[in-house]
């Protein structure tokens, strides 16, 4: 839990920050933006040394310390002579990457103020770390910067995009989602800028380009870093030059959209790994929100058990919903995050009769189903005749789980990534459901 007070509709926040310089330069302070030390031009801190990654490492203030965190560098970086790639300083320290020797010095905690509202938008959440967030989210919502969502898998990463747009002067104006993971390669420069009518095979007609749909408003590229590589260029001059050409055609068209960006992946880490644009990345990145996952703010959880009832059209009904079960959800690692305890609602909710308990927590796993049915919609045959009430929803759970992770795999053709995509779930959790139930999977990789 983090240190916070509140004082009107301002909490006050304590972090711990400090400052850094390399050999003798100038000092750079370090607050709750993070600091970006590396090779490349654009980073906070550039340090000349061509034993230096482009993007090398990240500093930010938090409640524990300086956050020092390697950015997947080609030659590390060092404290004490020890290869770090997440620690905290809290002390003078003095650390190494590359041959360039970085000096730390900490500054006494402080309190700085954080909005006390408990939601954004369509975002909710009472904890620190989220409301921070919001407060964020609040400055840069009026504004026209781009903006880099980072975070697991269902941690509501649209819903952040969706409250910016929201909170803008464009939020009357078109909202255009792209989800760039579900491109195919060959296809990737003519969904986002459009094609003429056969400009190639298979295109009997003319397709308007995302950013022209999207113009006056906000274009939103969901997983970014499944972008082709040899399409970056293309969308980086896009946003650059605020105009598109599409394939086939032979003119540009300005457009005026702002841009949103949000990944699972550590694009800093494709930068270094060379599978993602270093320039690409700057652009995106003017602003960074990095979303939180469920396990990290369960104090959370019942207030957006409450937002989704209310959005499934009966707030009321979280007076249904026992104290016990809101103790066995804070205790769950909800590997899916906000989206499965989304979907874990829905489900009791709609099983529910109208004086019964709404047990959330019986439902756990259930991503996208109901547990009465299996995942092609049959019913489950199991027979609850004279069996326990436990035994019998173990069976029916487990039932549940075997179909719709037969069938995603089915769908998915056994690739792993494209699972986890699916279902919203991290990709260790997924295996983890095929080796129980013996189902078999594909071997893949990043």
């Amino acid at each position: 839990m983090l240190d916070a007070t509140v004082a009107g509709s301002k909490t006050r926040l304590e972090v711990r920050g400090g400052r850094l310089r390399v050999a003798k330069g100038e000092w750079c302070e370090i607050g709750t933006e993070p600091i970006i030390v590396g090779r490349n031009a654009a980073c906070q801190v550039v340090i000349d040394d061509s034993k230096v990654s482009a993007v090398h490492a990240e500093f930010v203030a938090t409640p524990f310390g300086v956050r020092v965190r390697d950015l997947g560098s080609r030659n590390g970086t060092y404290v004490g002579g020890v290869r770090v790639g997440d620690v905290y300083l809290s002390a003078n320290t003095k650390l190494r990457i590359g041959e360039s020797e970085i000096h730390f010095e900490p500054f006494r905690p402080e309190k700085v103020s954080i909005s006390a509202i408990p939601a954004f938008g369509p975002l909710v959440g009472q904890s620190a770390p989220m409301r921070a967030i919001f407060d964020r989210l609040a400055k840069i919502a009026p504004t026209d910067l781009t903006v880099l969502i980072q975070g697991e898998t269902g941690t509501g990463k649209e819903l952040v995009a969706q409250a910016i747009h929201l909170g803008s002067s464009r939020a009357k104006k078109p909202f255009v989602v792209v989800d760039c993971g579900s491109i195919p390669p060959t296809l990737a420069e003519a969904t986002l800028f459009g094609h003429e009518r056969g400009a190639f095979t298979g295109a009997v007609d003319k397709r308007l380009s995302p950013f022209e749909e999207a113009n006056g408003g906000t274009i939103f590229l969901d997983e970014l870093g499944e972008l082709p590589l040899e399409v970056q260029p293309k969308l980086l001059r896009a946003l650059a030059e605020r105009r598109v050409k599409s394939v086939g055609g032979s003119n540009y068209r300005e457009v005026d959209v702002r841009v949103l960006a949000a990944t699972r992946r550590d694009l800093v880490r494709a930068v270094n790994a060379n599978t993602f644009r270093s320039d690409l990345y700057f652009r995106v990145a003017q602003v960074k929100i990095e979303m939180i996952s469920l396990r990290q703010r369960v104090e959370d959880i019942p207030v957006l058990v409450r937002k989704m009832l209310k959005d499934l059209g009966d707030e009321s009904a979280y007076d249904r919903v026992s104290t016990t079960t809101l103790e066995r959800l804070m205790r769950h690692d909800w590997p899916g995050n906000v989206r499965e305890l989304r979907n874990a609602v829905a489900v009791a909710f709609a099983l529910s009769a109208e004086e019964e308990e709404v047990d959330i927590a019986a439902h756990l796993g259930a991503l996208s189903e109901s547990p009465a049915t299996a995942a092609g919609g049959s019913p489950i045959a199991i027979s609850f005749k004279g069996r326990p009430f436990q035994e019998a929803k173990r069976d029916v759970l487990a039932r549940f789980e075997r179909d719709y992770f037969a069938a995603l795999a089915d769908e998915a053709k056994g690739n792993v990534s494209e699972m986890a995509r699916r279902a919203g779930m991290e990709r260790a959790h997924v295996r983890a459901y095929l080796r129980r139930h013996g189902i078999g999977a594909k071997q893949d990789s990043d």
